[in-house]
């Protein structure tokens, strides 16, 4: 299955998650993210949603895509202090996103849904995305795989702030965001670090964290 299509069904359910009745009850009550309101994460994860449809508008004039590892190597956001600009930013925009309400959010994200998986169709996994807010490119399906991860990392944050279990990956997007995770940990913290994480507890790091 491409990674097309495992975006899709990752962003499925995402949806059904910002559809379950606890999203709606638990709204306005913070979430399990210092800051955070359960409805400003909503808006958050619906954004990764959301983010896909400017990239399928057109194709990074002129611009080279840069590498998946060396996207987040200069990504400005990674270890910025928890109330500083760039995540005071974040956490309005996902607040905006979500200030009519959880019902006009899921119908935004089925409407935003049923239009990309048409325009997903027409474009194949080499397509350069332009970002305008990072002033770099990346191919369609590396941005893919860094939209499944910003889903699965929030479906989580949003299942444990309203008390579910959070969604299961299908095997086809797992895999490239554990790839994805397992090499971002290993430049942060280096190969025998996540081996020990991962393999013998007594000498494992006390945390391994990639963002």
């Amino acid at each position: 299955m491409s990674l097309k299509n495992a975006y899709l069904e990752t962003a499925a359910q995402a949806a059904a998650l910002l559809d379950a009745p606890e999203v709606a009850a638990s709204w306005e009550k913070p979430s399990v993210l210092a800051q955070w309101t359960v409805g400003g994460l909503a808006g958050h994860l619906a954004y990764q949603i959301f983010s896909v449809d400017p990239a399928l508008e057109e194709p990074g004039s002129g611009q080279e895509p840069i590498p998946l590892l060396e996207h987040y190597a200069r990504a400005v956001w990674i270890d910025v202090p928890l109330d500083g600009e760039i995540n005071s930013g974040i956490r309005a925009k996902g607040e905006g996103i979500s200030a009519e309400g959880v019902r006009h959010l899921v119908e935004r994200v089925h409407a935003a849904l049923d239009q990309q998986r048409t325009g997903l169709k027409e474009v194949h996994g080499d397509w350069v995305v332009f970002m305008p807010q990072t002033g770099w490119a990346l191919s369609l399906d590396d941005f893919l795989v860094t939209r499944m991860v910003e889903l699965a990392v929030h479906m989580d944050d949003l299942a444990v702030s309203v008390g579910l279990s959070a969604p299961e990956l299908p095997g086809t997007a797992l895999e490239p965001v554990v790839a994805l995770l397992t090499g971002l940990s290993v430049r942060r913290h280096g190969q025998a670090a996540l081996l020990r994480a991962l393999t013998r507890a007594e000498r494992a790091p006390a945390a391994i964290n990639v963002f």
